[in-house]
C-alpha cells in the first residue's frame, strides 16, 4: 500500500512517558507540530517547534483547560475530506490547514475513580477535548493517523522509522480500530461510575487487557482471557494458566474465602471440591483434605489461605497437581515445590473484586448478585426437638459452607472441620447423598455423628432417612419445602437434629 507522510501533528497527552522518539522523528521529517498546555512545553523541552493552538484558533484555553481543543479550525483540520473539492475550498476559504497525525492520551477517569478521589475531582477526569479528537480522527483514517494511547507510541515510532516518517491506509484502519477500542471503554467505565446509583438497566463490560489461551475446555475450542489476572495474583512458577485452570481457580479461591478466621485447604476438580479442611497448620488442613479423595485429587487445583511453609510443601510435592494458589510461600517451600517445572504457583494478592456475575446464555446475557451469603450458627434456626450440639453446630457451618460451593443438587458429609465426601450434580437429591455415602465409605470415613448438608430443601422424607441409616445425626438445609414436617417428623422419632438456614444455595 502506498505510505502518506505525515505532514503535520496535534498532541494533547495526559501522560508523557515514551513519548520523545515520537517527537525526534517527527523534528526529524520537518512535521509542524501543534499543541496545547504542559505537552507544548514536553515537545519544546525535546528541541522541537510547537504552534500553540491557541494561536491557530485565536482562542486561549478557558473556563480552567475545560475548552482548549474544541473549534473549527482544529477540528476541520483533522475532518476535511483531502480528495472533496468541497472541503478543500472550505478549508482554503476559512484556513484550516491539514492534521495528519493526532496522538491523545486521555485524562485517567478509571485510576481516579480506583483512588477512591472525590466525584468533583472524579468528573474533572471525564476527558471531553481528548476523546472528540480521538473519534474525529478515527472516522476520518483514510486521511488521518489517530494514536489514542501511550501504549501505542512503540508501535508508531516502528511505523515512522520503517515507512520514512509515514503510514500506509491499512496503518490508519488498524490505529482506527484500536482508538475506538479506546473510546468505547472510555465511555463504558463513565456510564458504570454513574449507574452505580442510577441503576439503568443496561449492561456494559469493557476489559482493555486480553489475553489468548493454548484452548477452551476442549482443545478444538478458541478461547481468550479478559481481564488483569497480575493484579490478583503473581506467577511464581509453571506454564500459563489454561481455560480450565482458570474456571478452578475462581472456584477455589471462592471457596477458600469462606474461611477467613481459619487456616484452610481445599482441593478441587472440575470446580468441586473433592477435599477441604481447616486445621492447626496447613500441613495438617493439606492432610485431612487429601484423604477426602485421594484418587480426584490428582491433576486438581489445590488452594490455602495461609502461608505455604517446608513442612507443607514436603507433603504435598509428591502430588501431582496443575495449580496451587496462597497469599505467600516460604523460600524453603518454593525450592521443593519448583522442582516441577509445569507446575503452576500463584501468589493470590488480594481478594476477589465485584458483586456481580455474567454468562452468555441463549441469544443474550444473564447478569446476577454474587452468592455472598454465608450463614453462620446465629443464621440457624432450630426445626427438630433435638438441638445440635456446640460440636455438631460447628460442623454444620463447615459443611453449609463447602455446600454452598458445590454443583447441584449437592448433598456434603463433613464432621470435624473435614469434607468426608460429596454428591456433586445430581439429578436427584436422594442420588447425590448415596453417592457421597459410597465415597465416604470408600476412603475409609466412619459417619456415625457426622453431618449432612443440602443446598436446597428436602421435598420428601427420603434424605434424612438415608443420612440416618448411614449414622448421620444432624442436619442443615434450606427449608421451605410444603412438606418439610415430613422430614422434621422423622428427625424427631429418630433423635436426629435439623437446622433450616432460610437461604438456598444452588449452583450451577
Amino acid at each position: 500500500m502506498a505510505v502518506k507522510k505525515i505532514q503535520s501533528a496535534l498532541i494533547s497527552v495526559f501522560y508523557k512517558d515514551n513519548l520523545e522518539p515520537i517527537i525526534a522523528l517527527l523534528k526529524k521529517h520537518g512535521v509542524t507540530i501543534y499543541s496545547t498546555g504542559g505537552t507544548q512545553k514536553f515537545i519544546e523541552d525535546q528541541g522541537a517547534e510547537v504552534i500553540p493552538v491557541e494561536e491557530l484558533t485565536s482562542y486561549p484555553s478557558i473556563f480552567g483547560g475545560r475548552v482548549k481543543t474544541l473549534h473549527p479550525k482544529v477540528f476541520g483540520g483533522i475532518l476535511y475530506r483531502r480528495e472533496n473539492e468541497g472541503d478543500l475550498s472550505q478549508a482554503a476559504e476559512f484556513e484550516i490547514p491539514a492534521i495528519d497525525l493526532v496522538i491523545v492520551d486521555l485524562y485517567p477517569f478509571e485510576e481516579t475513580v480506583a483512588s477512591g478521589a472525590s466525584e468533583a475531582d472524579i468528573i474533572e477526569k471525564i476527558d471531553i477535548g481528548g476523546i472528540s479528537l480521538i473519534r474525529a480522527a478515527a472516522k476520518n483514517f483514510k486521511d488521518v493517523t489517530i494514536i489514542a494511547s501511550k501504549n501505542q507510541y512503540a508501535e508508531l515510532e516502528a511505523k515512522l522509522t520503517e515507512q520514512d516518517g509515514g503510514t500506509t491506509l491499512e496503518d490508519r484502519r488498524y490505529f482506527a480500530a484500536q482508538a475506538f477500542q479506546v473510546s468505547s471503554n472510555y465511555d463504558t467505565h463513565i456510564f458504570n461510575y454513574f449507574n452505580q446509583s442510577e441503576n439503568i438497566p443496561a449492561l456494559k463490560v469493557s476489559e482493555s487487557k486480553a489475553k489468548a489461551l493454548r484452548y477452551g475446555e476442549n482443545p478444538h475450542q478458541a478461547a481468550h482471557f479478559y481481564g488483569d489476572l497480575e493484579q490478583l495474583f503473581d506467577q511464581l512458577n509453571g506454564k500459563e494458566l489454561s481455560y480450565n485452570n482458570l474456571v478452578d481457580v475462581d472456584a477455589a479461591v471462592n471457596l477458600i474465602a469462606e474461611f477467613p478466621d481459619q487456616t484452610a485447604f481445599a482441593i478441587l476438580k472440575h470446580t468441586n471440591a473433592c477435599g477441604c479442611a481447616t486445621a492447626s497448620t496447613v500441613k495438617e488442613a493439606y492432610q485431612k483434605a487429601f484423604a477426602a479423595d485421594t484418587l480426584s485429587a490428582f491433576g486438581g487445583v489445590l488452594v490455602t489461605n495461609q502461608t505455604v511453609d517446608k513442612a507443607a510443601a514436603e507433603e504435598m510435592h509428591s502430588l501431582f497437581f496443575e495449580v496451587l494458589i496462597a497469599p505467600e510461600f516460604t523460600e524453603e517451600a518454593l525450592e521443593i515445590l519448583k522442582g516441577k517445572k509445569n507446575r503452576i504457583l500463584l501468589r493470590q494478592k488480594m481478594a476477589l473484586p465485584g458483586t456481580k456475575m455474567i454468562k452468555t446464555l441463549l441469544n443474550g446475557v444473564i447478569e446476577q448478585d454474587k452468592d455472598l451469603a454465608t450463614e453462620s450458627k446465629a443464621d440457624f434456626k432450630v426445626a427438630t426437638q433435638k438441638a445440635p450440639s456446640e460440636k455438631e453446630m460447628d460442623a454444620l457451618v463447615f459443611a453449609a459452607k463447602v455446600c454452598k460451593h458445590t454443583k447441584s443438587n449437592t448433598i456434603v458429609l463433613s464432621n470435624d472441620n473435614q469434607l468426608f465426601a460429596s454428591g456433586v450434580g445430581q439429578t436427584s437429591r436422594v442420588d447425590a447423598l448415596k453417592q457421597a455415602i459410597i465415597k465416604a465409605n470408600e476412603f475409609g470415613f466412619d459417619l456415625k455423628g457426622a453431618v449432612m448438608a443440602s443446598d436446597a430443601f428436602f421435598p420428601f422424607p427420603d434424605c434424612v432417612e438415608i443420612a440416618h441409616e448411614a449414622g448421620i445425626t444432624a442436619v442443615v438445609q434450606p427449608g421451605g419445602s410444603i412438606k418439610d414436617q415430613d422430614s422434621i417428623a422423622f428427625c424427631d422419632a429418630h433423635g436426629m437434629s435439623m437446622v433450616m438456614t432460610g437461604v438456598r444455595h444452588f449452583k450451577h
